[in-house]
């Protein structure tokens, strides 16, 4: 796992500057804190910032290059099949000088060119300067557990894993994009291709980047396909579902370092940890977090499978002041991100680091399988769709009033957003049940002029326009693919990367397997979710391994109590910050209405914490960013 960076100028002429190029990649120096390289050719400069996990010799040092020097290559990531690859390659008569899955790459894009991402099973995000035809070709991997950003400005195109490393070229501007703003109040996160800054973009998952005499197009090789469904019996689906998964664990437990798993004590996690346990010569590794608080606490059921596989267990319990890192969180995320479990998840990283370099993780069973709540309320409002309007308008009227009282619990909370969005079409009462701002009470917070700045922005095409693309006909799979384009890559992974790489950790993510992923488009709805009972399937191919409790348990999710640190603890730094003049004069709000979202919240009257989160990290992005 690395970090990478480099520049283009489009003056062929006009070389790139050295002390740049080293800046950017020290920016990334937790990312890769082995070693660093260079390669740099007139107007083109890569630079490489080394995690060793593979071949920790100085023969897998970066960028690096074919035979001849006419391709060069900055890798971040792993490729899990490399071994097999390699052997075609070495068959057809390449030759290699390190036992990386990196050089595999480079001999991989001789023969095939961008054909030869379809080949790759893993994760990443690389560069490659191809000398012959001049041209630079960037990647993201299928379901984008590895950024990249991009800047194509007037005299250099720039690229980089961090925005923090981007930023470190003075030609590129931080002025705040209030569109991608619009999008984060509305879903606590910057979602592809935009950035928080103006004129910087994400290469969005599954997609391509080819730059060529100062032009580039962005390509899609990869979606997941819902259409064909299998038609085999529910036990040979569990049986396949079982083999492809211990082959996902297997496949990622190829390390030269010390590697070892995080363990919620849900499905998921749980399923990894119990299929390493069978393909592990000693006791795994596993790490988890939990909260004074125990109603958020996950850790007695983290505790039951340790014990159930033997595993060497560690343990961390976050507290309301571990919100002290977060300066620290968003200097890494480089731009405003509200998912308030990026702090445990911090904490839960540094805590694996001090043991192993590489941790197994169970992201994206839910996507995968059918594992949110939401999904069970998107299939049980379905009949209210037959109602007609006006009465499903009048019920939404009267869940909004009863919901003026206190939400005391988070399933009270998702009780009162799914009920209240009855009157919805399906489509976007999904976007209600993912937004954290609705056009609602966007408009009675954000202040006039910045309504009239983004008064023709639609946040809401992002969920409607996913919609779209799916080739899915069944809801339910519609949804899953929806989050697999936008929540998944953009909140979820996005954390994980962050928060692990600022720790100089690797997560690999078993369940994100991309021929996993596809097995699991083809099967029925009915296997994912049935009744009430959701990961239907999942659940039937562990049943051997896992206990009971571990797989009839209701889903408690990674749930931090901010909104009881807001009335307590964070309640100071909360009415400081989001009331303070440097907050309120960048005009985005209505200083009355940021006031009484915190009125309201510390007295009770209403459940506000993720709102004041939102505001929190947006104020904070600005003055480690813009305030300069």
């Amino acid at each position: 796992m690395c970090g990478i960076c480099g520049k283009v100028n489009r003056d062929p002429d006009a070389p790139v500057d050295k002390g740049t190029l080293h800046r950017m990649a020290k920016a990334l120096a937790h990312r890769g804190p082995d070693s660093e390289g260079f390669f740099v050719n007139d107007h083109v400069g890569l630079a490489h910032r080394r995690l060793a996990i593979i071949d920790l010799s100085p023969d897998g040092t970066q960028p690096m290059s074919n035979e001849d020097g006419s391709i060069w290559i900055v890798f971040n990531g792993e490729i899990y099949n490399f071994h097999e690859l390699r052997d075609a390659l070495v068959r057809k008569g390449h030759s290699f000088r390190s036992r990386t899955d990196t050089e595999v790459i480079v001999h991989l894009y001789e023969d095939l060119g961008p054909e030869a991402l379809r080949a790759l099973r893993g994760m990443f995000a690389l560069a490659i300067w191809d000398a012959k035809h001049r041209q630079l070709l960037l990647a993201r991997d299928r379901l984008g557990k590895k950024p990249l950003y991009y800047c194509a400005g007037p005299s250099c195109f720039a690229f980089a894993s961090e925005l923090q490393s981007l930023l470190e070229d003075p030609s590129i501007p931080r002025v705040p994009d209030l569109e991608a703003i619009r999008y984060y109040l509305t879903y606590r996160y910057v979602p592809s291709p935009f950035s928080a800054f103006q004129g910087i973009r994400k290469l969005p998952p599954a997609h391509y980047l080819a730059l060529k005499d100062g032009q580039f197009r962005v390509n899609r090789y990869w979606a997941l396909r819902y259409a064909e469904k299998s038609h085999e019996s529910e036990g040979a689906l569990a049986e396949r579902l079982r083999g492809s998964l211990e082959e996902a664990v297997r496949l990622r437990m190829i390390s030269d370092v010390p590697i070892g798993a995080f363990l919620s004590g849900g499905l998921d996690s749980s399923a990894v940890v119990a299929l390493m346990g069978r393909l592990s010569g000693g006791p795994v590794k596993t790490f988890s977090i939990g909260f004074e608080e125990q109603a958020f606490s996950e850790l007695p059921y983290a505790r039951a499978i340790a014990r159930r596989f033997g595993t060497d267990h560690h343990e961390c319990v976050v507290r309301p002041d571990a919100v002290g890192i977060l300066p620290l969180l968003v200097r890494h995320f480089g731009e405003p991100f509200a998912d308030s479990t990026a702090v445990p998840q911090y904490y839960l990283s540094k805590l694996a680091r001090e043991y192993v370099t590489v941790v197994l993780a169970g992201d994206g069973g839910d996507e995968a399988f059918g594992g949110y709540d939401r999904y069970v309320a998107a299939m049980a409002t379905r009949p209210t769709d037959h109602i007609p309007s006006p009465m499903r308008n009048g019920l939404a009227r009267v869940i909004g009033r009863l919901s003026k009282y206190p939400l005391s619990t988070p399933f009270l909370q998702r009780t009162g957003r799914v009920l209240r969005a009855l009157s919805d079409d399906p489509q976007r009462r999904y976007v209600r049940w993912m937004s954290h701002f609705d056009m609602q009470q966007q408009a009675a917070m954000f202040s006039r002029a910045f309504l009239k700045q983004v008064r023709e922005i639609d946040p809401e095409r992002l969920i409607l326009d996913a919609y779209k693309d799916t080739d899915a006909a069944h809801p339910l799979d519609a949804t899953l693919d929806v989050d697999v384009n936008t929540y998944l890559p953009d909140d979820l992974l996005a954390k994980v990367d962050i928060t692990s790489m600022a720790n100089s950790l690797e997560v690999r993510a078993p369940l994100l397997d991309h021929p996993l992923m596809e097995f699991a488009a083809t099967l029925p709805p009915s296997l994912k979710i049935q009744g009430l009972d959701k990961k239907y399937l999942l659940k039937r191919a562990m049943a051997d391994l896992l206990p009971a409790e571990i797989l009839n348990r209701p889903k408690q999710g990674f749930i931090v109590p901010i909104d009881r640190w807001f009335r307590h603890d964070l309640q100071e730094m909360a009415y400081d910050t989001l009331l303070d003049s440097r907050s309120l004069g960048r005009g985005y709000f209505r200083p009355g209405a940021v006031k009484r979202l915190l009125d309201e919240h510390v007295g009770g009257v209403q459940n506000r914490h993720r709102q004041l989160w939102s505001l929190l990290m947006l104020e904070l992005w600005h003055r480690c960013f813009i305030d300069q």
